[in-house]
């Protein structure tokens, strides 16, 4: 955790906090599949 490189990774954590949201989705779907199958 370093400041000085606190503005170059602006973007690689909006990038994270976008793949964190694609993950959450996805078990979002599994989660409802398995509660539809049963």
């Amino acid at each position: 955790m370093h400041y000085g490189f606190a503005s170059p990774c602006v973007q690689t954590r909006g990038c994270d906090s976008f793949i964190i949201i694609i993950v959450l989705f996805i078990l979002l779907i599994i989660i409802g599949a398995f509660c539809f199958c049963d």
